[in-house]
């Protein structure tokens, strides 16, 4: 019995390292498989303006008076000032 102990003790062994062996192998394959971190692009100097704030009810009803008064006045003619009023209204 004691040859097949022995023979036991050399396959757990030879299995042990030979799973170390494996797990090394994965692990270095891994390292090796994984993408380097990429550089950040250097910031640009000026940051890009904010965009301009959309227009309140307040604003829209001033160009809108306006607009009304010059009709009244007879510089631009109705479909002018149809035409503006829906570009105010939007």
């Amino acid at each position: 019995m004691t040859g097949r102990s022995a023979a036991r003790r050399t396959g757990r062994r030879t299995a042990r390292r030979t799973s170390r062996r494996v797990s090394r192998r994965q692990s270095s394959d891994l390292v090796a498989a994984a993408p380097l971190p990429e550089e950040a692009p250097p910031p640009t100097e000026t940051p890009a303006p904010p965009p301009p704030p959309a227009p309140t009810e307040e604003d829209k009803y001033a160009k809108l008076k306006e607009a009304k008064e010059l009709p009244d006045a007879g510089i631009p003619t109705e479909e002018e000032f149809a035409a503006e009023k829906a570009k105010i209204l939007g």
